[in-house]
């Protein structure tokens, strides 16, 4: 069985600006639960992203932490 790697970036529009703003892979979830993304646009607003776990997304998605980890 062969998986797919996550990409290390993705692009969004900024909701802000407007800009595209690039998100990077995260280091922070050794597991394959969730692939969280974050970036900052220049106009300073911080994107975040994640696949995975709907759960562990939602907990990201909803974070202000800046050193988030996904706990088991």
């Amino acid at each position: 069985m062969h998986l797919l790697k996550a990409p290390r970036t993705l692009s969004f529009k900024c909701t802000q600006c407007g800009k595209t703003v690039k998100v990077f892979l995260q280091k922070v979830s050794a597991c394959s639960h969730i692939q969280p993304y974050m970036g900052i646009c220049d106009c300073g607003e911080v994107r975040r992203h994640a696949t995975g776990n709907p759960q562990a997304v939602a907990d990201y998605l909803a974070s202000d932490d800046l050193n988030w980890v996904h706990h088991h």
